[in-house]
C-alpha cells in the first residue's frame, strides 16, 4: 500500500533527491533499456518441466513467461559487481537449517556460544544461534476467530458478533464442502485411470488429452473433467494432494467445536495477551518436528537456495543473504504478540528485510504488530508481507498483519504487499486465490508453481501469495546487497515504481465472468521485475 499521492515521475525524482550523496559511484548502466511488457505475445510451446522449476527467473520479453528477469539482472547488470551481505528475517513455520541447499546461508549469532543454557550475549535469549522460536514445541493452534469465540474478552461485541458469524458460517461450508471435495477426489480417480489406461501413460499432459477422441462417455466425462483440472495449473499428482489437504482442513473445522476448549499455548507458559510477557520459546528454528517446518523451508529457499549448484532451484539473491529464522507461525492462525516480538527480534539482530508469509482475518492485539512495524521503519527494515489466499479484494476485507488502521492512510513506509501471480502470460495471468487491492495490494509477483526446499534435503512445487511474497524480499535484498546506503522507504519504492505495468484485462478469483484490467487489482498495476529495479537503484545511487 502506498499513500504517497504524486506521479510516477514526481516519485521518482523525489527519490533521487532521497538518495543523492548517499552512495559511493556505481556502474552506468545508460546503455541499457528497462524492460516493458509486450502487448500480444503467447507463449505458444509448452513450458518445459526445467523451466517451470525457475519461471519466476525468466524474463517477459525473451521468455514470454511473466518471471522477474532474474537471470538477466544477474548476466548482464550484476556480473562481476561487489555485494555486502543482508540478513532477512524469515517470520514464518520454522525452516529446516539443516537442508543441503540453504546451510551455507544460515545467520548465526557469533555472540551466543551454542548449547550452553547462558543468554551469552543477554539479549533476553538463550541460545539463539540461528533465531528464535516463539512457539516452543506447539505445531497446531486455534484460528483466531476460534479463540475470539472462545473468549469474547479480548475484542469488542462488534468484533466478537463478526468472529461468531464467521464461525457458525466456516462450520456450514465446511460441511458443504467436505462432500464436494470428497466427491471430487472420487471423481479424479476414477477419470485418471480410464485416462491412463487408455494414454497408456501413467503421467500425460494437457497435449495429450486434446489428442483423446472417444464416442464412450466415461472417456468423454474424463477428458473434461481432467481438462478442468489441468487449468488449475498443477500436476495431477499434486492436485491430488492438494484436494486430499482440502478434505482434511474441512475435516479439522467440522471436529473444531470438540477441539475448541483445548489449550494449546498452555505449554509455552506464557501470557499471549501480555505483550510485557516474553521469556518463553526456545532456540530451536526448526521446531519439534522437521517436516512441519515445510513452509517456512520453502519461503526461506525461495529467497536463499543458492544458484547454480545443481540441486533444486535457484534462489532470488541466495549469493548475497543470510536467512535469521524466527518460528511464529503455526498450524493454524500466529498470535500478534509472536509476531510482533518475532519482527523486534529480527529487526534487533540485523535483518534489513523481513518476509511475513502469513495473515489472518482477525487481529485483537493488532497495535502490538502496529508498533513493531514501527519500530522497524525507524530501524530502517523492509516488510514484505503477502497479500493473502481468499481471492478477496483487501481494500474491503481484512487481512493482517497490514500498515493501516483504515485500510487507506499507512503507519509508516517500510511495508510492500505482494499479489500473486500464474505463469500464464495472457487472461490467467493473476493465480485464481489471489487477494487483490487497489489501494492494500501494492505489486504482484511470481506465486503459483514455485520450486523451493522442502525438509529434509527435498524440493516442491508450492503456490501462494506465501510464494510471492519472498520473491519480492528475494529481490529488496538483492538491491539492498549492492546498493546498500538506500533507504529501506526507497527500496520499496523502486520495487514498485520499476516493476513492468501489465495493459491486459485478466480473470479474477478464478472467476471466468470476473473479468477486469490488471492495473485495477493494486497499486501499481505492475508486476515485480529484478532488472528494472537494478536499474532504477543505480540511477538513484549514482546521484
Amino acid at each position: 500500500m502506498n499513500s504517497i499521492k504524486v506521479s510516477g515521475i514526481s516519485l521518482i525524482s523525489a527519490l533521487v533527491l532521497a538518495a543523492c550523496g548517499s552512495q559511493r559511484q556505481v556502474a552506468n548502466y545508460s546503455a541499457f533499456k528497462a524492460i516493458s511488457a509486450p502487448l500480444n505475445v503467447k507463449k505458444v510451446s509448452p513450458l518445459k518441466q526445467e523451466d517451470l522449476k525457475r519461471w519466476s527467473h525468466l524474463d517477459l520479453v525473451k521468455d514470454t513467461i511473466p518471471g522477474m528477469s532474474m537471470d538477466r539482472a544477474y548476466a548482464e547488470l550484476l556480473k562481476d559487481r561487489k555485494a555486502v551481505k543482508v540478513i532477512v528475517g524469515i517470520v514464518d513455520s520454522g525452516v529446516d537449517i539443516e537442508h543441503e541447499d540453504l546451510k551455507p546461508v544460515i545467520w548465526t549469532n557469533k555472540k551466543e556460544i551454542p548449547g550452553n543454557g547462558i543468554d551469552d550475549d543477554k539479549n533476553g535469549f538463550v541460545d539463539d544461534v540461528h533465531g528464535w522460536n516463539f512457539l516452543g514445541d506447539i505445531v497446531k493452534e486455534h484460528l483466531e476467530y476460534e479463540r475470539i469465540v472462545k473468549d469474547k474478552s479480548l475484542v469488542d461485541e462488534t468484533t466478537f458478533q463478526e468472529a461468531k458469524k464467521l464461525y457458525d458460517k466456516k462450520f456450514v461450508d465446511a460441511q458443504n464442502e467436505m462432500s464436494y471435495y470428497t466427491m471430487m477426489s472420487a471423481n479424479v480417480e476414477e477419470a485418471d485411470k480410464v485416462l491412463q489406461k487408455l494414454l497408456g501413460k501413467p503421467i500425460y499432459t494437457a497435449d495429450d488429452l486434446k489428442a483423446v477422441e472417444s464416442k464412450d462417455t466415461l472417456v468423454q466425462k474424463s477428458k473434461t473433467l481432467m481438462q478442468r483440472m489441468f487449468s488449475y495449473g498443477l500436476p495431477i499428482a499434486e492436485l491430488k494432494s492438494e484436494i486430499q489437504q482440502q478434505i482434511e482442513a474441512k475435516y479439522e473445522i467440522l471436529k473444531g467445536q470438540e477441539t475448541l476448549n483445548i489449550d494449546y499455548r498452555k505449554v509455552l507458559g506464557d501470557n499471549p495477551n501480555d505483550i510485557t510477557d516474553t521469556k518463553y520459546g526456545n532456540g530451536n528454528v526448526i521446531g519439534p518436528d522437521k517436516k512441519e517446518a515445510l513452509h517456512g523451508t520453502h519461503v526461506a529457499g525461495i529467497v536463499a537456495q543458492t544458484r547454480g549448484n545443481g540441486l533444486g532451484g535457484d534462489g532470488v539473491a541466495s549469493n548475497n543473504v543470510e536467512i535469521l529464522t524466527v518460528r511464529a507461525v503455526p498450524d493454524g492462525d500466529e498470535y500478534d504478540k509472536d509476531i510482533a516480538l518475532a519482527i523486534r527480534y529480527a529487526v534487533d539482530n540485523g535483518a534489513k528485510v523481513i518476509n511475513g508469509s502469513f495473515g489472518k482475518s482477525f487481529s485483537p492485539h493488532k497495535d502490538w504488530v502496529f508498533d513493531a512495524i514501527k519500530y522497524a521503519a525507524k530501524k530502517d527494515v523492509l516488510f514484505v508481507h503477502a497479500a493473502g489466499n481468499d481471492a478477496k479484494n483487501i481494500d474491503y476485507a481484512d487481512n493482517f498483519p497490514n500498515d493501516s488502521e483504515d485500510k487507506i492512510t499507512e503507519i509508516a513506509d517500510n511495508v510492500i504487499t505482494v499479489g500473486a501471480l500464474n505463469f500464464q502470460y495472457d487472461q490467467n495471468i493473476v493465480a485464481r486465490f489471489s487477494n487483490i487491492g487497489k489501494i492494500n495490494v501494492d505489486v504482484f509477483a511470481p506465486g503459483v508453481q514455485i520450486y523451493a526446499t522442502t525438509p529434509e534435503n527435498s524440493y516442491q512445487f508450492l503456490q501462494g501469495t506465501s510464494m510471492a511474497s519472498p520473491n519480492v524480499a528475494g529481490v529488496a535484498a538483492l538491491i539492498r546487497s549492492y546498493y546498500p546506503k538506500l533507504t529501506a522507504a526507497q527500496v520499496k519504492h523502486i520495487l514498485m515504481e520499476s516493476g513492468v505495468a501489465i495493459d491486459k484485462d485478466v480473470i479474477v478469483g478464478g472467476n471466468p465472468n470476473d473479468v477486469r484490467p490488471f492495473k485495477e487489482l493494486s497499486k501499481t498495476g505492475k508486476i515485480v521485475n529484478a532488472y528494472n529495479a537494478v536499474l532504477m537503484a543505480n540511477e538513484m545511487a549514482k546521484k
